[in-house]
C-alpha cells in the first residue's frame, strides 16, 4: 500500500496522525526534500531515515497529537554528533496534521515504471507482494480467474485484468512500458512475447525461463520475421545476476530489482 492510501484509510478511519515530511536538507542527508513519514499514537509508517533523527521525529509528532489540536510547524536538525549520526549534513523536517486538506495535496509519487505482468502463479504473486509498496502502476494479467488470490486486497496502483486473449492486451499499454511474461503455458508465453517485440517500443521486455527456452524462442521468432534488433533486446533468463535459487519468492525479487535498475 502506498503512503497517500494509507493516510486515506486513515483519515476514514478518524485515526489521529502527523505528517512528517523532510521539508529541506543541507549536505549529506539520510533522505531527499519531500519524503514523508505518517505517524499516530501507536504507529509509524514509512521513514524519514531512520537513526536518532526519525525517534526524536517520531517523539516530536506524537507530543504534536497529544495537544489534540496541533497546529504545522518547522523543525531544523543538524546531523552529526549531537545526533549520533555520521551524515555531516542538516535536514529541515515540518510537522503537520493529517487532514482533508492535506490529503486533497498530497504530491502525486512519480511512477518509476509501467508494468503489464502476465501470469498470476507462483512467481506472479510474489512479484505483485514485492510491488506493493513501489510507487509504479501495473497490470497483472491472466485468463485463469481463479488463479488470482482471493484473500488478497490489492493495492490501487495494481489492476487485475482477466481476459480470454491475454496478448491482445500488449498493445494497451503505453509506449515505454515494461512486460513480463511468465505465464503456465510456453505457446501462450511465445504469442505474447511476440506481439511485444513486434511493437518495439518497450523499456524491457523479460520472458521466465532458461537458456534453452530462450533459443527454442529465438529460432520462431527469426522465422517470423522479428528483426535482431527486437530479439537482441529480449531479456532471458529475468533477475539480477548472481541471485541463485528458483524459490518464487527469490525470482521474484531478483526480478524486481532488475527492474528498479531502469531507474526513474
Amino acid at each position: 500500500m502506498t503512503q497517500r492510501a494509507a493516510a486515506a484509510r486513515w483519515l476514514a478511519k478518524g485515526r489521529p496522525a502527523v505528517i512528517v515530511e523532510v521539508s529541506a536538507t543541507k549536505g549529506s542527508a539520510p533522505r531527499e526534500a519531500g519524503t514523508r513519514m505518517l505517524v499516530s499514537a501507536d504507529q509509524a509508517l514509512g521513514t524519514i531515515g531512520g537513526g536518532h533523527l526519525e525517534l526524536m521525529a517520531i517523539d516530536a509528532a506524537r507530543t504534536m497529537l497529544a495537544q489534540g489540536e496541533p497546529q504545522p510547524f518547522e523543525r531544523h536538525y543538524p546531523l552529526g554528533p549531537a545526533l549520533g549520526q555520521c551524515c555531516g549534513g542538516a535536514v529541515t523536517l515540518r510537522y503537520a496534521p493529517l487532514d482533508e486538506q492535506a490529503l486533497r495535496t498530497w504530491p502525486a509519487a512519480a511512477s518509476r515504471f509501467f508494468l503489464q505482468l502476465y501470469g498470476a502463479g507462483h512467481v506472479g504473486r510474489a512479484i505483485v507482494n514485492l510491488l506493493a509498496g513501489i510507487d509504479c502502476q501495473v497490470q497483472w494479467i491472466d485468463e485463469r480467474e481463479q488463479e488470482f488470490p482471493l484473500d488478497v486486497n490489492l493495492p490501487e496502483h495494481v489492476e487485475k485484468v482477466c481476459v480470454d486473449t491475454v496478448e491482445a492486451e500488449v498493445r494497451q499499454a503505453p509506449p515505454g512500458a515494461c512486460f513480463l511474461v511468465l505465464t503456465h503455458n510456453h505457446d501462450l508465453d511465445l504469442r505474447i512475447t511476440e506481439a511485444i517485440l513486434k511493437r518495439g517500443d518497450f523499456r524491457f521486455a523479460g520472458l521466465i525461463g532458461s537458456a534453452t527456452k530462450r533459443a527454442r524462442f529465438m529460432h520462431r521468432f527469426e522465422a517470423r520475421g522479428i528483426g535482431a534488433d527486437a530479439l537482441g533486446r529480449l531479456t532471458c533468463p529475468i533477475g539480477v545476476p548472481g541471485i541463485a535459487g528458483k524459490e518464487p519468492e527469490v525470482i521474484a525479487v531478483a526480478v524486481v530489482a532488475q527492474l528498479l535498475q531502469l531507474g526513474p
